[in-house]
């Protein structure tokens, strides 16, 4: 604390900010969470900025900037622990209402404020943000300003919605906080909600200069900030929201976005208490709800993953044999992130696609066109594989033949150099299997990515029993730096995401085979959650590759497979070839399922849900049992991650502790009567993990 402001703050030894009286009058409070690299705002931290904001209120300066003493950022929003307490307590409710009374009470400070923002401004962030009168951002790339609490099943609730709208307007407002999107300094200044953009080096002087001399807004977004927040624009707005969430947000599944657009149509015009207390009602509702609790548990399920990924890699130069669909997006991708690449295939026939489909990745991920070709060079088609001597990580991704990967390997081995890695993309062949010509197994692993590459956020690195801790490490911070979620599996069939989803594939395909629509089976899974019914995913996986897969686990689980995968018609594998189970139809975003109409008066089995659930869950249960992951909470997170399992139920483990495993055992036991033995109950329903309460 500077000599200046001792004064004003006597007695006050605040642990978590930092003050500081410039010469020109200014307050700055610089937020520093103690013992933190990060600042979250703690139940300690709001009560040190509410009884310094009681002191300047009393004795108030020229202005006051708020900012981060913390190079990583602003504020990454309110502790998460901490409310996942308050909710176990009973106590949300008073965690709300000290957050809005202490930002309401900077509201109301008679001194002009500001912030100074400069890198991640998310949730609590944002919403001190929009408590003080002047906001103020850094231009640095690492800027986002976000209020991403509908991600977690809530939505803003220390006055975030109820400022928001009134600030850049209810169309804009409502975009960011039903989809949590992040907005950069200058998007944010386009609608209203920064008041100046600056260097990172003359931010708080920026800042400083807004509540000295203060600033006008346009008027156009002072007029969209009343009108758009009148009676009549909620009443034709709020329907138009909605139909926008029906889309991606069921309600019956994600409360939470359609809760905020009911608070707004029907509050969004009163004084501002009548706003925060409408505010704080639902959101205190939206947090006992088991979607809010599952969501907050996946984010600390990411953060896990994020933590497997640390430290340097020591990869720079990635090459990838076989440029088919799935090692040409691995390389464009690693690409993309900023590694050398190099792609090899047998012929160039096989690398010019992949080629191509990198540069449509490019022309759509990389928003600066004068970065794209600096981006393009870093991947290199190479035929004759010279980029294998010197590539500190060469990834496999051929057929699915193990004898083509043995003798694969026995020609890139000795090219490699002393401390490069080797690792299979292979989905579902045990890696005990692949590594018997290897001189060096310790530093060859599984690098198991998923199908669309630049759109999955999983990568499972599948161990076996000769590898070194240290590939597993190398691995996974190679994982966290293109952005993706490593989790390590043992090297059995299926791994953990294959084995998992395969046996309800196959219940699909043997409900189809059966004669029940592919339309009517896709339905009962996407009513319980799945982001694809399952018989769409087997046309977009591609017939194939299901066949394949098929082969290697249908004999390790004791399954059948059905016609429809044993035997693939060439031209018709799906979703690639445009016929699969379903007809495929070209459109403007891309190849589409034409799924026929179900008949009139039809109706699904009762059970038809069921069967298609329950060998998913029943396999989760097994691979916990043998250890295919380490424990509960990395399943849940790799099925989560890797299959699209409903995220709102917290996975499949999760989702057993929260119906009960004596009821889900004892449908799977009805099943098994009705059906055969491929319903039977695997090893493990007996487990104590199955049976703790839902976290």
């Amino acid at each position: 604390m500077s000599a200046a402001a001792t004064a004003r703050f006597d007695g006050l030894t605040p642990r978590h900010w930092r003050i500081d009286a410039r010469d020109d009058g200014v307050l700055v409070l610089a937020f520093d969470r103690a013992d933190s690299t990060v600042n979250a705002f703690s139940q300690d931290a709001l009560l040190e900025l509410s009884a310094l904001v009681e002191r300047i209120a009393l004795d108030p300066p020229r202005g006051v900037v708020f900012a981060s003493a913390k190079a990583s950022g602003f504020i990454a929003g309110a502790d998460l622990k901490e409310f996942q307490e308050y909710d176990r307590q009973g106590t949300v409710e008073d965690a709300i209402r000290r957050g809005q009374g202490v930002f309401q009470a900077i509201a109301e400070l008679p001194c002009p404020t500001a912030v100074a923002i400069h890198g991640f401004c998310m949730g609590g962030g944002t919403e001190l943000a929009l408590a003080c009168r002047y906001r103020a951002a850094s231009d640095d790339p690492s800027t986002r300003i976000g209020l991403p609490e509908v991600q977690l099943g809530i939505f803003p609730g220390w006055g975030g919605s109820a400022r928001l709208p009134r600030l850049v307007g209810a169309p804009a407002a409502m975009d960011m906080m039903l989809t949590g999107r992040a907005l950069s300094a200058p998007a944010a200044r386009a609608i209203g909600l920064v008041d100046r953009v600056a260097a990172p080096a003359v931010l708080l002087d920026a800042a400083a200069g807004l509540v000295l001399h203060g600033t006008r807004r346009p008027l156009r977004q002072r007029l969209l900030g009343w009108l758009t927040n009148t009676w009549p624009a909620r009443r034709l707005l709020a329907p138009q929201m909605r139909k926008q969430v029906a889309r991606k947000a069921p309600k019956a599944f994600y409360p939470a976005p359609w809760a905020l657009i009911d608070t707004w149509e029907r509050h969004g015009g009163g004084g501002i208490q009548a706003r925060l207390h409408a505010e704080r009602r639902a959101v205190v509702a939206l947090a006992a709800t088991p979607t809010a609790r599952n969501l907050i548990r996946i984010y600390f399920l990411t953060e896990r993953l994020k933590g497997l990924g640390k430290g340097d890699a020591g990869i720079r130069h990635v090459h990838v044999v076989g440029a088919g669909v799935m090692g040409g997006d691995i390389a464009a991708w690693a690409a993309y992130k900023g590694f050398a690449v190099t792609l090899q295939d047998r012929e160039q026939r096989f690398i010019d696609p992949a080629i191509a489909r990198a540069r449509a990745l490019f022309e759509k991920k990389v928003k600066d066109p004068g970065q794209r070709a600096a981006v393009a060079a870093r991947l290199q088609p190479d035929l004759a594989g010279s980029g294998v001597a010197r590539a500190d990580l060469v990834i496999e991704a051929i057929i699915e033949d193990p004898q083509a990967k043995r003798a694969l390997y026995q020609t890139l081995e000795p090219q490699l150099q002393a401390d490069a890695l080797l690792a299979s993309n292979t989905s579902s062949i045990p890696l005990d299997e692949l590594r018997a010509p290897l001189a060096r197994p310790a530093q060859f692993a599984g690098l198991h990515y998923f199908n669309p590459v630049a759109q999955m956020p999983l990568v499972e690195i599948v161990h076996h029993d000769a590898m070194a801790p240290e590939t597993g490490r190398r691995l996974a911070a190679f994982c966290k730096a293109l952005g993706k979620f490593p989790v390590p599996v043992a090297g059995s069939p299926g791994f953990l995401v294959n084995r998992v989803l395969f046996p309800y594939m196959l219940e699909a395909a043997t409900a189809y085979a059966e004669g029940i629509p592919g339309r009517a089976i896709d339905e009962a899974a996407t009513r319980f959650g799945m982001p694809m019914g399952p018989i769409e995913l087997l046309d977009t996986v591609g017939l194939d590759v299901a066949a394949s897969v098929g082969r290697e686990l249908a004999p390790f689980l004791g399954l059948e497979v059905p016609a429809a995968l044993a035997t693939v018609t060439p031209g018709k594998r799906g979703k690639k070839d445009g016929e699969g189970l379903y007809r495929w139809q070209d459109g403007e975003r891309g190849r589409r399922a034409v799924k026929p109409e179900l008949p009139p008066g039809y109706q699904a089995p009762e059970d038809l849900q069921d069967r298609l659930i329950l060998p998913l869950l029943n396999e989760a249960v097994a691979c916990l049992h043998d250890g295919v992951v380490a424990d509960a909470d990395l399943l849940d997170a790799g099925v989560i991650f890797g299959t699209g399992f409903a995220p709102f139920r917290g996975g499949p483990i999760q989702h057993i502790r929260t119906v009960g495993a004596d009821a889900l055992r004892a449908r799977l036991e009805a099943l098994q009567a009705k059906y055969g033995a491929r319903f039977a109950p695997r090893p493990g329903w007996e487990a104590a993990t199955l049976r703790q309460p839902p976290a």
